[in-house]
């Protein structure tokens, strides 16, 4: 097992977007340094103590941008296996390389947490026109078809009735391979945050009641009014996901609720092997954030407390929303977060703010 790390010792971080940013920030509080390698330039750049732009598949220069560092992890869960790889051979990469394979594939996925005894959708894969018959005798309809890769936010995905909307879609997709899922009727939608250290330690945030708009996270909100038993049963999932990957850092595990009266009432969605978008609100609601508890367990300290202070509720800043940001940052009670993003383009997350609704309600 890796020693702690010292402050001032340098992570770095596969990834360069606002994830990347917000980890920089909870870094520096504890004394680390970081460095960003990405092959775009993004909201991390601005605040790492230096940047290597570079694609993912030159394992050369991800070779030495690992030299100057003394760990690393990745803010994002679609870093090729072969670049964490390269990476890996000269310096520890958490979270390891299972949590990558599982995460990046949606099949591969599915078929993971399934075999754990985990509920999920009905699902099928989908890789020519010769399965479309098979994949409806598993997930029937309605459906969702889902690539099978470097699918977020909504994109990848298309909503289909019958066999002609799925032979369209899937043309549509470009017949690449793909996941056809049944469509769950659900209460609402809940995260569990997990962060879990190298010695197998685990703890947990509050769970996360979520609100998407056209596939795009638009609220967070803690209190989630879930049940106690089915609380505790999510965080049962979440705990046996992050160990069976051998998981650390900050785990993401999205789920369905569809209510007290079925007899198993989450079903699992999707997982996030890193810090997550529905987790914003931990910044502004607790002593230790999801991002500072992430650094911790790749770092090798002790991890902190997941308590919150405060009910919150977590408002995403999509495209030009952003720009009413005097209105945010004058209104009582409303912790402001922009990214550095410099064009607002439609659906792309230029901040969020997190509304403080006074002392945790769960005491």
């Amino acid at each position: 097992m890796m020693q702690p790390l010292p402050p001032g010792s340098t992570i770095g971080i596969l990834g360069g977007g606002q994830l990347g940013r917000m980890l920089i920030l909870a870094a520096a509080r504890l004394g680390f340094k970081c460095r960003v390698y990405t092959d775009v330039v993004g909201p991390a750049c601005d605040v790492a103590e230096a940047s290597m732009i570079g694609a993912f598949d030159d394992a050369a220069k991800l070779s030495a941008f690992a030299v100057d560092v003394d760990v690393v992890t990745y803010e994002f869960e679609n870093v090729p296996l072969a670049a964490a790889a390269a990476v890996e051979r000269i310096k520890p990469v958490s979270p390891g390389p299972e949590s990558l394979k599982a995460s990046q594939d949606r099949l591969i996925e599915k078929n993971f947490v399934s075999e754990l005894g985990i509920p999920v959708a009905p699902f099928a894969p989908i890789d020519s026109d010769t399965d479309i018959d098979a994949a409806i005798s598993a997930a029937g309809f309605p459906a969702i078809l889902k690539t099978r890769q470097l699918g977020y936010d909504g994109k990848g995905q298309v909503r289909v009735a019958n066999v002609d909307e799925l032979a369209a879609a899937f043309a549509e997709i470009g017949r690449q391979p793909a996941v056809l899922e049944a469509v769950v009727r659900f209460a609402f939608e809940v995260s569990v945050l997990v962060v879990r250290n190298a010695a197998g330690e685990t703890r947990f945030y509050d769970t996360t009641r979520n609100h998407h708009d056209s596939g795009i996270l638009r609220t967070s909100s803690v209190p989630a009014d879930l049940p106690a038993p089915h609380q505790l049963r999510a965080r049962q999932i979440s705990e046996r996901i992050a160990t069976a990957l051998d998981h650390v850092g900050l785990l993401a595990v999205e789920m369905f609720y569809v209510g007290r009266e079925n007899s198993e009432p989450l079903i699992v969605n999707e997982i996030a092997p890193r810090v997550h978008n529905s987790g914003h609100w931990t910044i502004d609601a607790c002593q230790v954030s999801q991002f500072e508890n992430h650094v911790r367990a790749v770092v090798g300290w002790p991890l902190g407390v997941t308590d919150r202070h405060s009910d919150a509720q977590m408002n995403n800043l999509i495209g030009e929303e952003a720009h009413d940001w005097r209105r945010f940052a004058g209104e009582p009670g409303v912790c402001l977060h922009l990214y550095g993003k410099a064009e607002a383009r439609p659906g792309r997350k230029m901040g969020h703010f997190t509304r403080l609704k006074g002392r945790s309600s769960d005491g």
